[in-house]
């Protein structure tokens, strides 16, 4: 006798995962084709919340475009994403997306390659699958159940586990009336690391972790699942380490966010951690 539930069952097994893994990377790349055809042209810039908050018509069109190919695949699951209507926090249960269309706007509109197009898909809050495509770098980063490649290449964290060799980024972005907290931040990296960085592309930011680029990236804040997720994904999978301020597996709703290579991840963590005993 055939069990009715069996098919079912088969939607939340590996199968289904590696399908979710490739529809995140398939969006991923819609919506960055959509970037790519609009960069380095004259764009209509708006400002959000502050003067360095901006989005464009592109942004909005490569949303559209990453929607149209998740909704075809899964026509009835939530959608989490940065702009317009979607939604803003990441289902508690369940099987969600999560879309930012640019991440790295401020360099988009300004001509600097570093952006890119993210898609996580998610279980429970938990990611199984996602991508970000970087089109005018070239490079494409995913991640599923085989592991997380750019290109088609299989990515490592780096093994430096030197303080003095390795080279960190302050991620994410401190507001004008936080940047106390950015001074602390850089501070706390160039006295502990070799070096600092900075692209102003979280997502990109995690993945050169996974790619063995940077030994971490770091914030204090709570950083947007749209940021974050797809990365953090990506960090793991390549062998790295990623947490909250205490030191706790990291969470889209976590406070703050600490990614490493996992050797070096004290020292991520104790300089992340300056920034909070900065202000008391």
């Amino acid at each position: 006798m055939t069990d009715p539930d069996a098919d079912a069952d088969a939607e939340t097994e590996p199968d289904a995962d590696a399908r979710r893994a490739s529809v995140a990377a398939s969006a991923a790349r819609a919506g960055a084709d959509v970037a790519a055809a609009s960069f380095r042209t004259d764009l209509e810039v708006e400002y959000k919340d502050g003067k360095t908050d901006v989005v464009t018509q592109i942004d909005r069109a490569a949303q559209r475009r990453v929607i149209e190919e998740i909704e075809a695949a899964f026509p009835d699951e939530p959608i989490v994403g940065e702009e317009a209507d979607a939604l803003k926090a990441v289902p508690e249960s369940g099987s969600a997306w999560i879309v930012d269309p640019i991440d790295g706007t401020n360099n988009y509109v300004n001509g600097i390659r570093a952006f890119g197009t993210a898609v996580a898909a998610v279980r429970d809050g938990e990611p199984i699958g996602a991508a970000t495509v970087c089109p005018a770098l070239g490079d494409a980063y995913r991640v599923g159940p085989t592991g997380a490649f750019r290109n088609g290449e299989p990515l490592s964290v780096s093994e430096v586990d030197d303080p003095e060799a390795g080279t960190v980024c302050p991620t994410y972005w401190w507001d004008h009336d936080e940047r106390d907290q950015y001074a602390t931040a850089s501070r706390a990296v160039v006295e502990r690391f070799g070096d600092m960085r900075r692209f102003g592309c979280a997502q990109l930011e995690l993945a050169m972790v996974a790619a063995g680029a940077l030994e971490g990236t770091m914030t204090n804040l709570r950083a947007n699942p749209w940021d974050t997720v797809a990365g953090v994904a990506m960090v793991r999978a390549a062998g790295g380490t990623v947490t909250d301020l205490e030191g706790e597996r990291w969470r889209h709703d976590s406070e703050g966010l600490v990614a490493s290579n996992g050797a070096l991840h004290a020292d991520v963590l104790a300089a992340t951690r300056e920034i909070d005993a900065a202000l008391e």
